[in-house]
């Protein structure tokens, strides 16, 4: 009998020493190692895809002492293992949901192509399945631009972090919250969420000398559309508001815009662009085009950030119609058509130098 409680005593410490290593021993990844648990996995199966991946070093292991712990559950989700652990680390940290969060870095004036693309680049999913999103669930707008036919000029830029867990309605969803943030701090909406009158009161002031005409934005989509081509056309914040002056003026006198992102974006919709424009390109055939038809366009041609967003709530007072590049990041502006042409020339005559 002794005998036997002695096999059963060495039994159980070997045991006990084996459990002892193989929880406390730490384990080094071989590179960086990415761990997707989806809901709904069980402990066994948690266990088979950490093992897998080498970042555990035995299933048994981990599930005796789930048990043995007992506490709270582990969180799905992505978990990145790049330093030395042991299986108390890793339940500590499925059980805090310590999980993995993708960067998506916006830029302001990304359009909604590009923000599919940005998603696609970090890791989050196919670009066409963001698109959709973007090109459909204009329920999250409703409210503040009731005739949007996307989501486009409402995905705020920034930098967003991610789980592969989100859907992209999340994704786009977190980025519609952020643009309402924004858009209550500049006094383009109230809290509430509901489209401000603030527009056309602030557009009447910006040109004293001139009547407002009924072309010039008066709610919230068609002042995100006056900045989403302030946004594109400079990315110097103080010329801002003397690019959206340009455009209001040019509106009330019914002129073109003729803003040449607005022929891009026309041809990104189409599934034409090529990367540059060529004069035949004017008359692209679009809505867009805002050589082609008076007005703004039909909506947003990117997504603009806060000064270009208070640029077009806010334009500044001035007789400017025409403006161009001078080749040195900036812009030179004009009254009159004449004056244009001679910016015109000095630009392709300092292109030239160049």
């Amino acid at each position: 009998m002794g005998k036997f409680f002695g096999l059963v005593l060495v039994l159980a410490l070997a045991f006990a020493g084996w459990l002892a290593w193989a929880v406390l021993t730490p384990v080094q990844p071989h590179a960086q190692t990415f761990v997707m648990l989806h809901p709904g996995y069980s402990t066994r199966r948690i266990a088979a895809e950490l093992k897998s991946a080498g970042a555990i070093r035995s299933e048994e292991a981990f599930i005796l002492w789930r048990y043995i712990s007992h506490r709270r559950s582990l969180k799905a989700g992505e978990y990145l293992f790049e330093q030395p652990a042991n299986i108390i680390d890793v339940q500590k940290r499925l059980r805090r949901g310590d999980v993995y969060f993708h960067t998506v870095v916006v830029p302001e004036g990304f359009t909604m192509f590009d923000i599919a693309h940005a998603i696609e680049a970090a890791g989050l999913g196919p670009a066409q399945d963001f698109l959709k999103v973007a090109q459909t669930d204009t329920a999250l707008i409703v409210d503040i631009a009731p005739n949007a036919s996307s989501l486009e000029g409402f995905l705020f830029p920034d930098t967003y972090q991610f789980s592969r867990m989100m859907t992209m309605e999340e994704m786009a969803a977190t980025m519609v919250k952020q643009f309402r943030q924004v858009a209550h701090q500049v006094g383009l909406i109230p809290e509430s969420g509901q489209s401000s009158s603030a527009r056309l009161s602030a557009a009447s002031s910006a040109s004293s000398y001139m009547e407002v005409s009924a072309d010039v934005p008066d709610d919230t989509e068609q002042t995100v559309t006056m900045a989403s081509i302030v946004e594109k056309e400079t990315s110097v914040p103080d010329e801002r508001p003397l690019v959206a002056s340009v455009y209001y003026n040019r509106l009330a006198k019914r002129i073109a815009l003729d803003a040449d992102p607005s022929i891009i974006y026309a041809e990104l919709l189409a599934g034409a662009y090529t990367g540059a424009l060529h004069h035949a390109d004017m008359r692209f055939d679009s809505p867009y085009n805002t050589y082609t038809h008076v007005g703004l366009p039909p909506g947003p041609i990117g997504n603009p950030g806060k000064s270009a967003l208070e640029a077009a709530l806010h334009p500044a007072q001035s007789d400017y119609y025409y403006f161009v590049a001078d080749a040195q990041g900036h812009h030179r502006f004009a009254r009159t058509l004449e004056e244009h042409d001679k910016n015109v020339d000095a630009y392709r005559r300092a292109m030239r130098a160049q």
